[in-house]
């Protein structure tokens, strides 16, 4: 044992790698009190793990999106932001990892407890890697912890607020405090009690609870201790706001309920010692599939209301409670549950940090948020919502960059169809809309005007089903043509046509996106849509809502690509052809931005690519479960990552093709589940003005010094050298492209051209 700590400090680049906070954590593990037998146990599992993943050509999915929130919370360590953009990036990364253990964390414990077996992709099995994760990411939550106490809690005051409790505030206040309790808190608390008599009660997720540990003075014995006790529940109601405020002249003071209701919680428990009251968090399985039944509609609706109550209640994954709880209650808490102790994730500070939101939009602060500027017209757009949009897409296709140029365009098309007496029929897919939606608006506008309007509204957008169930009855109602999905398939593509009669023929327009139909988002994701009448690819989108609308089989498309259909198999096809450029001495390359990457089938064909010598250039916001830059395997493939003000979105492909460019965008990510079970497009842009502007769009991507990472290859990542450690303007695209000129589209280019010499083409060849 004498040997543990320095061996993997010797093992250096652990330090800094995908598994590095896993190790500092485990050795700090190491260091408290464990039986010789339990250190031994635990030190087999360190070395086995550290050398499973490093051996693999694959990083972990799961270890990777530790990492990319690693990126989120790293916005919140930069001083440059203010304290509010600082909170809004702590924020974000709680509500990351709540989906995390709802969702991927479930998923893994689907496996655990129903006794299938599971291999991740970085070789290790089910349990071995759920003890790798559950470190990792007790690891990253000490760190947010820490960043929120040491760095950014202490610059409260100077920015005219505080989180405080009771204790602070003065008699007047302590009095409103007391009163609110008094007044509407109370009467919404019921305390739930679990002993022999009474069963375990059912907790909500992602709310706050308080356990108490009291017993009765007739109870007492010290030799009957764990038997006389009792543990009660109260869950702080969720329709109450999580700071009580008060505004100062110098200062606005959140005072958090639980310390509210922990200072009066004796009130519940008249005639009884409490013993300990502890406050803590529920995170429970959401990964559920739907039973799909294609012969009636309301069962399959009822199926998914119904896996949305089991979400509610299924499977605790993790719980958060706040350090120096009952030991005797959290025992009984975890044989409950069914958890081992590295699923407690204790803290020190505020428990949820999503509730920062509060803070974030109090009035007072109102405005001291960075400000986005006001989006720009598309180029091929003299203002931002042309008169008679019909007239502007016949002159050619428009790109539209979101949120660098507006939504308002798409909107115009649906609002401007909805009245338009020459159209005959709108068709679109939806996925995630707003919540008071123009789009949804408009479509039954249409109906009633009495347009054809067809829907294919997908009610099975994880955490938007409830909204999405609503919204799509009342187009049904309507009398819009709904259709609620496709059995055994999660539509994700994104697709708007809209049929006009113009006297002479009828015309289609058509709005194509790798964004959702939600004009909310599209002021905080970046994302592109192409608005089109070319008649080969609005040809193809016919086609396209023949085949998930009806039952039609096309023999091919020209300008788009489907998933489940051939979306892998084409994309491999044309990576195997930048390869077989590159061995002929011809140009090659490929560029592709990207959410996520985790096809394994698609990813060995980019290092086939990358061996046979063509330059990969890769961006990719989240997930990547490729390696880059490992020798003899990647060594010509670079991982990128922007994380900044806006959350990157675009998808974009692009396949060199001997300086002939193919490129492609669209809705799906290089992932098992969009390439076999989702209903996904990509589409290619042909004309030649687009193609280039999503070129410079890659382009500008790769200029970025100020919210880029690069990935190692370790899997871990590198925070590019800012503008003043390496002498550069500073070039942030979160900003430059709302600057766009001509000329600034008209200069990008990925790959160079390279001049080869005959004998080297022999060579090769």
């Amino acid at each position: 044992m004498s040997g543990m700590i320095p061996k993997y400090t010797k093992r250096s680049r652990a330090k800094d790698s995908l598994v590095g906070n896993l190790f500092s954590f485990l050795n700090n593990f190491m260091n408290t009190k464990q039986t010789p037998e339990e250190k031994r146990r635990l030190e087999k599992v360190i070395n086995k793990s550290y050398d499973v993943i490093e051996k693999s050509d694959y990083i972990s999915r799961d270890l990777s999106w530790l990492k990319f929130d690693e990126r989120v919370l790293d916005q919140a360590r930069d001083t440059r932001r203010n304290i509010f953009d600082r909170l809004k990036f702590l924020a974000i990364t709680a509500s990351n990892l709540d989906e995390f253990f709802s969702i991927r964390v479930g998923s893994l414990y689907n496996y655990i407890d129903f006794g299938k077996e599971r291999t991740d992709y970085s070789g290790l099995r089910e349990i071995p890697f759920k003890k790798t994760l559950m470190a990792a990411t007790q690891a990253f939550i000490e760190e947010a912890q820490r960043l929120y106490q040491e760095e950014i809690v202490p610059d409260f005051s100077e920015n005219g607020f505080r989180i405080v409790n009771i204790s602070d505030l003065n008699s007047e206040e302590t009095e409103q405090i007391l009163e609110y309790f008094n007044r509407t808190i109370y009467p919404m608390l019921t305390p739930m009690v679990f002993d022999h008599t009474h069963t375990f009660p059912s907790l909500l997720a992602k709310t706050l609870i308080f356990g108490v540990v009291t017993k009765s003075e007739n109870e007492r014995s010290d030799n009957d201790k764990n038997e006389s006790r009792k543990i009660s529940f109260v869950q702080i109601p969720q329709n109450l706001k999580r700071f009580f405020i008060f505004e100062r002249e110098d200062e606005t003071l959140f005072v958090p309920i639980e310390d509210i209701i922990r200072h009066e919680i004796w009130k519940l428990y008249k005639n009884v010692e409490i013993e300990a009251v502890s406050l803590f968090r529920l995170t429970r399985n959401g990964d559920f599939d739907v039973v799909e039944h294609e012969d009636s509609e309301t069962d399959f609706i009822d199926e998914i209301r119904k896996k949305i109550k089991d979400r509610r209640l299924g499977r605790v994954t993790r719980v958060e409670m706040e350090a120096g709880c009952s030991e005797w209650m959290l025992e009984v808490m975890l044989k409950r549950w069914k958890l081992e102790k590295n699923g407690i994730f204790f803290s020190k500070n505020l428990l949820d940090f999503t509730a920062f939101w509060q803070i974030i939009k109090h009035p007072e602060f109102k405005g001291k948020q960075a400000v986005q500027r006001s989006a720009v017209p598309a180029l091929g757009l003299s203002t931002q919502t042309p008169e008679d949009i019909f007239e502007t897409m016949r002159a050619g296709d428009i790109l539209l960059h979101h949120p660098f140029n507006n939504f308002e365009p798409v909107l115009q098309l649906l609002e401007q169809a909805a009245e338009d007496p020459q159209v005959l029929a709108i068709k679109i897919t939806l996925y995630r809309i707003s919540k008071n939606s123009r789009i949804a608006d408009a479509l039954l506008h249409a109906a009633e005007n009495g347009k054809h309007v067809s829907v294919l509204f997908e009610v099975k957008a994880r955490f938007d089903e409830e909204n999405n169930i609503r919204e799509a009855q009342r187009l049904s109602k309507a009398g819009c043509f709904v259709i609620y999905g496709i059995p055994g398939l999660k539509t994700h593509t994104k697709l708007l046509q809209v049929i006009r009669n113009e006297g002479d023929r009828v015309r289609s327009y058509a709005h194509l996106s790798s964004g959702n139909y939600n004009e909310d988002t599209a002021k905080l994701y970046t994302d592109i849509g192409l608005l089109t009448t070319d008649e080969v690819l609005t040809r193809d989108i016919s086609e396209f809502f023949n085949v998930i609308t009806g039952h039609s089989q096309p023999h091919s498309y020209e300008r788009l690509i489907t998933a489940p259909r051939d979306m892998r198999n084409r994309l491999v096809e044309m990576i195997r052809h930048e390869a077989d450029n590159a061995r002929a001495g011809l140009t090659s390359g490929i560029c592709i931005k990207i959410n996520s990457l985790q096809d394994k089938i698609t990813i060995d064909e980019l290092y086939k690519a990358s061996q046979a010598g063509v330059p990969i250039k890769l961006i990719v916001r989240g997930i990547c479960c490729l390696r880059p830059q490992r020798k003899g395997l990647s060594d010509n493939i670079t991982v990128r990552s922007l994380v900044g003000d806006f959350l990157e979105h675009t998808r974009i492909y692009y396949f060199h093709n001997n300086n002939a460019p193919k490129v492609y965008g669209g809705s799906a990510d290089v992932m098992v589940r969009s390439f076999d079970r989702r209903i996904e497009s990509l589409f290619e842009i042909h004309s030649q003005q687009v193609k280039q502007q999503a070129i410079h769009i890659l382009y500008w991507n790769f200029k970025d010094n100020v919210n880029a990472y690069e990935m190692q290859e370790d899997g871990s990542f590198k925070r590019c050298a800012s503008p003043a450690e390496c002498g550069e303007a500073s070039f942030d695209v979160h900003k430059k492209f709302f600057q766009v000129t001509l000329k600034d589209i008209q200069e990008a280019k990925l790959f160079e051209e390279t001049k080869v010499e005959e004998e080297e083409v022999i060579e090769t060849v």
